[in-house]
């Protein structure tokens, strides 16, 4: 699969994968794959995923320096300390508490085409309103079949079974016209004897 997804991108083909969780993708095709597959990749969009898979992530996203500022208060002194940290841009557990319509990725870029920032933290806004409209809207889906007769009585399976009749003879009729056409024919025939 790795193969694919390089080829494609030298090609200017775009592939897209769908996971419900990384240890799919291990299940499916071996931890060594699963590894050449998710550092191929360039844009990752997801929603909610928890273990493994929220880590990976957050650890894909990398880290940033984080200033701290912490306070010391005793009964004759006051004391402020200021220190730096990595801490990770999405941490796993933000992941993993995502809400519906809330997506973490990254995406990206091209020499033509720079990105400054690659990383994001999301929500998609939905128009309730437009939906429901929308959905109000939706036109039944028409009955293309009714198997239904003059009487009300449902004829579904004897139809079926009349179909399934009728192209079993169909299929008798074409072995035997074709098998009778090698017989007509005498560059075909000494291979239909051959195979008697």
């Amino acid at each position: 699969m790795d193969n694919l997804i390089a080829t494609a991108r030298s090609n200017k083909v775009a592939v897209l994968l769908g996971f419900q969780d990384f240890s799919q993708l291990t299940r499916d095709y071996g931890d060594k794959e699963a590894k050449v597959v998710m550092n191929t990749v360039g844009n990752i969009f997801s929603g909610q995923v928890v273990g493994d898979t929220a880590k990976t992530l957050s650890d894909r996203f990398g880290k940033v320096l984080q200033k701290r500022q912490s306070m010391t208060i005793n009964r004759n002194d006051k004391s402020t300390s200021i220190s730096t940290q990595m801490d990770s841009l999405i941490p796993p557990s933000k992941i993993s508490n995502l809400t519906q319509g809330m997506f973490v990725g990254a995406i990206a870029d091209n020499f033509d085409e720079r990105i400054e920032q690659k990383i994001f933290h999301c929500e998609i806004v939905v128009d309730n309103a437009k939906v429901a409209a929308e959905t109000k809207a939706y036109q039944s889906i028409p009955v293309i079949t009714d198997f239904t007769d003059e009487n009300g009585v449902n004829r579904m399976k004897d139809m079926i079974k009349k179909n399934y009749d009728r192209i079993k003879e169909e299929t008798k009729q074409i072995v035997a016209d074709e098998l009778q056409r090698i017989k007509d024919d005498p560059a075909l025939a000494h291979l239909l004897q051959q195979g008697e």
